[in-house]
């Protein structure tokens, strides 16, 4: 996809957004249930993933952890992001590499010393990229992925979060 392709892509959807801002706002959702064990089970839309206990607090390795879940949803929106941005600027990549870590102390989670951080602490999100772009051209595009990665700004500006439990009844 080029410029153009792109513009003429989201043209009609932005304007539609300008005129009724209301069509903007859209529930994304995931679902998880129960599974054997320490598990559960999450329905991408694609294929179901079992997520488990990371092995530091005492998962086998086998499932997936959801704090690399949540790292590798940052991976994957930067890129889907990076790759946007670099089409509307007229940036040739021949390549990229997106790479989204971040330190967790396991003393939080598993309640061993109340006063260290449950989650991720000092998540970093580093892009390797091949191209022949201009040190100010990378830099734009840097800034503008920053800008428009719905996960990145989703860690770096917490939303209002809940969390409710509700019976069961029949």
């Amino acid at each position: 996809m080029d410029a153009e392709q792109l513009r003429a892509l989201q043209s009609p959807i932005k304007a539609r957004y300008r005129e009724t801002p209301d069509a903007a706002r859209v529930t994304l959702g995931a679902t998880s249930r129960l599974g054997e064990g320490l598990s559960c089970r999450i329905d991408t839309g694609r294929e179901l993933v079992e997520a488990g206990l990371h092995p530091a607090s005492g998962g086998s390795g086998l499932q997936a952890c959801s704090g690399d879940m949540l790292l590798q949803a940052l991976a994957a929106c930067a890129g889907v992001t990076l790759s946007a941005v670099a089409t509307a600027l007229g940036i040739a990549l021949r390549d990229a590499t997106l790479h989204a870590e971040g330190e967790l102390d396991f003393r939080g989670t598993l309640g061993v010393d109340k006063t260290v951080p449950v989650g991720l602490q000092d998540v970093r999100l580093r892009i390797e990229v091949d191209s022949d772009a201009s040190d100010e051209q990378l830099d734009t595009l840097l800034r503008l992925t920053e800008r428009y990665c719905v996960v990145l700004q989703t860690l770096a500006h917490a939303p209002r979060l809940s969390a409710s439990i509700d019976r069961r009844v029949g």
